[in-house]
């Protein structure tokens, strides 16, 4: 069944080229479909277009298929072109002439796209909750090892001591800016599109308020030609949020491998959350956190692929849309899984104890002695210079007796500041 069919014929190639997986990918908006068809036919009623009678029986089928949905029970066989017209096979077969009618003042376009903006919605607001988790995680790792000391390196070289609570609670900050572009995300969706129609609105007395609010939205988009073109706008801006996101977190497992590797040996973590190679009986990889660096990486393309499908097309609606369902869905579940894992993982991370009296740290605290020749009384320039000779003629050798001042001072972090700066 096709919402489109007039009666006539299609070529078998062409029909399987134009459907592709829109089947299976449909499975992900159903429920949002019928949340909308509900929505539709409350406002048909109210508009009497649909009797109450009508709107009952059509009330009562939405409810089957909603809880099939919920059970894994709901199914798109191969006859059907996609959701929306399996929903309203559905309503047919049950009420005849009845299920006809749920299309009155609307097309596929605008059902899709609403159903596209609510899956949208929601998965954000998800996403947006397991990264508060993640947040609140380094930020319980940050405390616990706050006067844990970290080596910081800058060119990949030892530059300052530092520690894991600044380390920790520097990507909870982050995280902070990749929520400030979810809530920009969120905000770009949650604009009712239904009544839109084609894109250029309808005939009939639609009240678009009354869907508007039933469907929780904050608003509409007021101008049914602009409903159409946040197809592909939508997905850029969603993209753009999850990779900012991603970003964040392939840099912090890159971290994490780093200092897991025997060159750098800062942490560990226990056999379970590790793998072992084919050959070597000694390896012990970090192969989840690799993992989460490489599917994080490809969520950050994301945005590339639906710029490059979009860029250049004029307003109204385009079968080149369809293409962006797809990765679009995929990114939201392999974003969320990201989240789960990352912060089940990071919360096994075991810190260890750095060796000072390691030759590689022996310039670690030129600044930390520098410093200790100004509050002596000598100039900065006086003290930098006095101590860069030194390194220069290998007389160099570190006082240390501050150290722990140092990592005391930068490890007693604003948490509750950090924290209080989460958005909400």
């Amino acid at each position: 069944m096709k919402l489109w069919d007039k009666g006539l014929s299609i070529d078998k190639k062409i029909e399987q080229f134009t459907v592709g997986n829109d089947r299976e990918i449909d499975i992900h908006i159903a429920k949002y479909d019928v949340l909308a068809s509900r929505a539709h036919a409350k406002m048909l009623q109210k508009i009497e277009i649909l009797t109450s009678e009508e709107l009952i029986k059509l009330e009562e089928g939405l409810d089957v298929m909603e809880n099939q949905i919920e059970n894994n029970s709901f199914v798109i066989e191969e006859q059907f072109e996609d959701v929306h017209s399996k929903i309203e096979f559905e309503l047919t077969k049950s009420y005849g002439d009845i299920g006809k009618k749920i299309h009155t003042a609307r097309s596929r376009n605008d059902q899709v796209l609403v159903a596209l903006q609510l899956f949208y919605k929601e998965n954000l607001k998800l996403v947006f909750g397991k990264t508060e988790t993640l947040f609140n995680t380094l930020l319980d790792l940050a405390e616990t090892h706050k006067n844990s000391l970290l080596p910081g390196y800058t060119h990949l070289q030892v530059a300052m001591p530092s520690s894991f609570g600044l380390w920790f609670s520097a990507y909870a900050e982050v995280l902070i800016d990749d929520v400030y572009l979810l809530q920009a995300a969120i905000k770009t969706v949650d604009q009712n599109p239904l009544g839109s129609a084609a894109g250029y609105g309808s005939s009939f007395p639609i009240d678009r308020d009354f869907t508007t609010n039933e469907l929780g939205f904050s608003t509409m988009k007021y101008n049914v030609v602009a409903a159409q073109m946040s197809r592909g706008k939508s997905e850029r801006t969603i993209a753009s949020a999850l990779g900012s996101l991603c970003n964040t977190l392939s840099r912090f497992a890159m971290d994490i491998c780093l200092y897991n590797g025997q060159n750098f040996g800062f942490i560990t973590f226990p056999d379970e959350l590790t793998t072992g190679s084919s050959i070597m009986p000694h390896k012990k990889n970090p192969d989840v956190f690799e993992l989460l660096r490489g599917k994080c990486n490809k969520i950050q393309a994301l945005h590339s692929e639906m710029l490059l499908i979009t860029n250049n097309l004029p307003s109204g609606y385009h079968r080149d849309f369809q293409l962006l369902k797809e990765n679009m869905i995929n990114a939201f579940e392999d974003v969320k899984d990201v989240l789960d894992i990352f912060n089940y993982a990071i919360q096994k991370v075991v810190v260890k104890d750095i060796d000072l009296n390691d030759d590689k740290y022996k310039f670690l605290f030129t600044v930390d002695n520098m410093n200790t020749l100004v509050e002596q009384g000598l100039s900065f320039r006086e003290a930098y210079q006095i101590i860069g000779k030194q390194v220069q003629e290998g007389t160099y050798k570190p006082d240390t007796s501050k150290v722990h001042t140092h990592v005391g001072s930068i490890g007693n972090l604003s948490l509750g500041k950090i924290k209080a700066k989460f958005p909400k």
